[in-house]
């Protein structure tokens, strides 16, 4: 999409409000696309200023996306589509803009009477640079710019050690955390009860999927609500691939359609193991503030000097699910078509890909933030270094998992396998690119070599 084409789309945006006088407030959606239990615009809709909702597909980041018919950008899209409907329902409606965020708020104050911002904390590092940015264009105006907590149970420098230090281990992190646990800290934010008090105006132009450069495609919207009966018997069946055994919610997590406060209330009613990925979830997300140098560096400097073998063809080989590793093929055919990988055999490819290849963990991390319609920087470092041993509390470097007993003992019966790699068991499919044994004691070789 050209720079002529957005500026247009935005034009026609604006038009309808160019007449409003009235002095508002804007809620500015971001990695929280839902009116229900959303912190930030609970806190918006309190204020005597009437609330016009704000989306901005931020060209910085599509510009970077390889494929137009990206499943993430249609996530957004049709989330942003259930708000506007609901909004169109109350007399309101959302402004959705696209462009660089710095450029679109300079517009938005010299058109609108803005009288405060809110919105919710966003942790990544591109995502705190473009905050800081807005807020001081907004203070160049007096506007002020509120933020809120929305997207985790505790943040930054909540959950520190007895020395006032980030933890860099799991399982105290994570005991500490249950410890701080509160009744206030699942509370619920009932914005979804004050639709009188958005902005009345009329209906602004709703974008399509061409209009900021992309294509639909096929798109299977993930429910919100996990059957109870998979969150209760989650210990039981999370490793099995070929199970109904995950929630599948990472995406909703992802972009803010769900609540984590709801989710959590739901983890301490029914399932300790449940809880634990989302405090996982949270223990990589305070890593990344912490340690940003951890996007493309290993939070362990000494795993900076592994000499990567980064065989440009045997990646190709594992990125096209052909490694005659069956596994690991299901693995990777599965992201390419679908957008997801069972979190089980995430480990066993990330291994393979690290350990058995020697190939650089960065390029399998990208990889997957290339396909993952879940993905997330903070959750894809951490679990990418913690596979290649190089994150903090990773797995040691001498662990690398055996794809073929991963097999036999997750998928046993050969369904997922089998769904994903038909071939398989047939002359089709390839031999072993590497002989498991040999992998292993080259890899054992290298790390040991590197590390001293």
């Amino acid at each position: 999409m050209t720079k002529s084409q957005s500026s247009g789309l935005n034009e026609k945006s604006f038009q309808p409000l160019k007449s409003i006088s009235t002095a508002l407030n804007i809620f500015w959606f971001r990695r929280d696309l839902r009116l229900q239990d959303n912190v930030g615009l609970f806190h918006a809709l309190q204020d005597q200023h009437p609330v016009l909702p704000l989306f901005i597909f931020d060209s910085g980041i599509l510009d970077e996306l390889k494929e137009k018919e990206d499943r993430r950008v249609q996530f957004i899209h049709q989330a942003l589509k259930e708000i506007a409907d609901t909004l169109e329902k109350q007399g309101s409606t959302i402004l959705v803009l696209h462009g660089r965020p710095a450029d679109l708020w300079n517009k938005i104050i010299a058109t609108l009477p803005v009288k405060a911002v809110y919105c919710n904390h966003d942790y990544e590092p591109y995502a705190r640079e473009r905050d800081e940015a807005v807020k001081n264009i907004l203070g160049e105006k007096n506007i002020p710019f509120h933020t809120f907590k929305d997207q985790v149970i505790f943040e930054k420098d909540e959950i520190l050690t007895d020395s006032a230090k980030p933890y860099a281990v799991y399982t105290p992190y994570s005991n500490r955390w249950r410890q701080r646990l509160s009744a206030d800290h699942v509370r619920s934010y009932p914005s979804g009860n004050r639709g009188d008090h958005f902005l009345k105006t009329a209906v602004l132009p709703f974008p399509e999927l061409k209009d900021i450069g992309f294509l639909p495609g096929s798109l299977d919207f993930p429910p919100r609500q996990a059957p109870q009966e998979i969150i209760n018997n989650y210990h039981n069946t999370r490793d099995f691939p070929a199970k109904d055994g995950t929630t599948r919610l990472g995406v909703h997590l992802r972009f803010g359609t769900v609540s984590i406060r709801d989710l959590v209330r739901k983890g301490l009613e029914s399932n300790e193991t449940w809880l634990g990925e989302l405090i996982w979830r949270e223990f990589f997300m305070m890593i990344l503030w912490h340690y940003p140098h951890v996007v493309d560096k290993p939070f362990k400097e000494k795993y900076a000097r592994i000499k990567w073998r980064n065989d440009p063809n045997e990646f190709e080989r594992w990125c096209k699910g052909k490694t005659g590793y069956p596994l690991v093929d299901a693995g990777t055919r599965e992201l390419n078509s679908t957008g997801y990988m069972h979190n089980r055999v995430r480990m066993v490819t990330a291994s393979f890909l690290t350990k058995h290849l020697l190939i650089d963990w960065r390029w399998g991390e990208r990889y997957f933030a290339e396909k993952l319609l879940d993905y997330e920087l903070a959750s894809n470092n951490g679990n990418w270094q913690w596979s290649a041993g190089c994150g903090c509390d990773a797995a040691p470097y001498f662990r690398i998992f055996n794809p073929q007993m991963q097999m036999e003992k997750f998928d046993a019966q050969l369904e997922y396998v089998k769904e994903w790699v038909p071939e398989y068991e047939t002359k089709a499919y390839p031999q072993p690119m590497v002989e498991h044994r040999a992998a292993r004691e080259r890899a054992l070789s290298v790390f040991k070599t590197a590390l001293g």
